[in-house]
């Protein structure tokens, strides 16, 4: 049985940067630079360019918009990747995204709906 908190760190926190490093390259960000913002390698940034790393979470357009708005945050300097991947779990749970995730992922999830707690 997986607990909330592993598919947080498995599969949710590896898709919200792979979506950021996305939004920052297209604001002109180099993948070196993105690399240190995200506090990843540079290999890791072109894997997820490359669709081998972080490929099997999608996010509805609601948070991708969150995601888009915490880039812009970043790339400013008005926000840091923690409190990025702070707000952008946050509303990933309140929206039972995570439990919708959690049931896909583990056939033992009984409905309890633990994720958003």
């Amino acid at each position: 049985m997986l607990l909330p908190q592993e598919i947080e760190v498995f599969y949710v926190i590896p898709a919200i940067r792979r979506e950021l490093a996305e939004a920052l390259v297209s604001k002109g960000f180099k993948q070196k630079e993105v690399a240190h913002l995200l506090s990843v390698s540079e290999a890791c940034v072109s894997n997820y360019f490359n669709h081998k790393r972080a490929d099997e979470v999608s996010f509805k357009p609601e948070i991708k918009n969150l995601i888009t708005s915490c880039a812009d945050k970043i790339s400013k300097g008005e926000m840091c990747f923690i409190n990025a991947v702070q707000v952008i779990t946050k509303k990933f749970k309140q929206d039972e995204c995570l439990c919708r995730l959690h049931e896909k992922l583990d056939s033992h999830v009984c409905g309890c709906r633990g994720c958003l707690n």
